[in-house]
């Protein structure tokens, strides 16, 4: 596991790092952007949301496709195409532009996610698989640090070169995607069985513990594209994720406007405030990530960091106080990301093996459904009402729903009295 963890982790997320930035970007865009271009929070949160639409549709063939081509050859050829498409970004002039390229950098990335969590299911048994999860998952926070130290200064680029602001900071956080593609296609490895730096007989126990986990889930009855929008344990899954990616979403591509409207900082202060919690959201992750796999409660962990969630937006929502909403900010940017590493990396303790390609693609899609419908509500609310309040109240509701559907699932997983592996003293 050691030879695993150094030799895929660090690839896997570099390359989620960058996924993470050119997906999100547009946030801190959007402070000069919708200004320039005269984007009312309609527009920007119908753009923001074609994303996730691209995504959704294109999941599941995605994945299939990785299936097909390997890992290696499909993940570098995702990142090559998007970081393409990101950078292309600076040339957006009108709505219709802004809709066309946000969809299909969302076409782009579409299976990156599911095909990471499907590739690491045939690397990392149980008991590793948590911390592998999580040490990949950091990349979203440590994106935000990198956005927040970095986008303010970016931005400050404005008129030089005869370039917008915002114009330099798609150009700058896209382009190293394309090349880091490159490096992904050269050194990821596909699978244990092919890999030189394992010996047989670690190639043996890999295979083994994951024998073992797949015995205990038991064989699927289908695991075609068809079956896996009619088992239970995926449309459970796909609800969670649906509600948990809208609130998380749309608040992270709002973030730095609610930030502003609710306080005096300016672009650089709010940047580095974000930066701050990614940096509490990436030590949230490797505590949380290594605490489930050594208590095998992914669950809980994760309604627990539901409710704390669903606090932090109510208060940003509802609090008069500028201190108390870059607290609730801080405290919502601490677990947004540690809530989708817990249940993605417990998808495989729900699922066979023949159907986590499908089932983790079919999940995501209903998923990325709930961050294409909720940017635009979002936007509407905004527009109608002259600021986010009713919304961040609404979305708080939707944070506590989803911490209730979590707790079902892990009454139905624990139900079913499966001894789960802890790491070895």
């Amino acid at each position: 596991m050691d030879k695993a963890f150094w030799r895929i982790l660090p690839l896997i997320l570099v390359a989620y790092l960058f996924a993470y930035m050119d997906r999100v970007n547009v946030s801190f865009a959007a402070t000069q952007m919708n200004e320039d271009l005269r984007f009312s929070a309609t527009i920007y949160g119908l753009g923001g949301g074609l994303f996730f639409l691209g995504y959704a549709l294109f999941e599941i063939p995605s994945n299939l496709m990785l299936v097909r081509f390997g890992a290696r050859k499909w993940i570098a050829r995702i990142m090559i195409t998007w970081g393409l498409l990101s950078a292309a970004m600076m040339f957006v002039a009108t709505p219709m532009q802004f809709y066309a390229l946000r969809f299909l950098l969302g076409v782009a990335e579409a299976g990156f996610y599911p095909g990471v969590i499907f590739y690491f299911s045939s690397w990392f048994p149980p008991c590793h698989r948590s911390r592998a999860v999580s040490r990949f998952f950091i990349a979203s926070p440590l994106a935000s640090v990198a956005m927040g130290g970095m986008s303010g200064w970016l931005l400050a680029l404005d008129g030089t070169g005869g370039l917008h602001g915002w114009q330099w900071l798609f150009l700058v956080q896209g382009l190293p995607t394309v090349l880091f593609g490159l490096v992904v296609l050269r050194y990821l490895p596909d699978a244990p069985a092919t890999s030189v730096w394992l010996t047989p007989d670690e190639k043996a126990w890999i295979e083994t513990e994951l024998a073992r986990e797949q015995a205990r889930i038991g064989a699927p009855a289908r695991h075609d594209v068809l079956g896996a929008f009619r088992n239970p344990r995926v449309l459970l899954l796909g609800a969670i994720g649906f509600l948990l990616i809208a609130v998380i979403t749309t608040v992270i591509l709002n973030a730095p406007l609610i930030l502003q409207e609710a306080t005096t900082l300016d672009t650089r202060s709010i940047g580095y405030l974000v930066a701050l919690g990614g940096l509490l959201g990436a030590a949230a992750i490797l505590v949380l990530g290594n605490h489930a796999d050594r208590n095998g409660d992914r669950w809980g962990a994760a309604f627990r960091c539901g409710i704390v969630l669903a606090g932090a937006v109510l208060v940003m929502g509802l609090s008069p106080s500028p201190l108390l909403v870059c607290i609730a900010y801080l405290a919502f940017a601490t677990v947004c990301f540690a809530i989708p590493m817990l249940t993605s990396s417990g998808w495989a303790e729900a699922l066979h093996v023949r159907e986590l390609a499908v089932g983790a693609a079919a999940i995501n899609t209903l998923s990325q459904i709930g961050a294409f419908v909720a940017p635009y509500g979002w936007g509407a609310a905004k527009d109608a009402t002259g600021s986010f309040q009713l919304a961040l109240i609404a979305f708080s509701i939707v944070a506590l729903l989803m911490s209730a559907l979590i707790l079902l699932l892990r009454h139905q997983l624990h139900g079913r009295a499966v001894p789960v592996d802890t790491v070895p003293a």
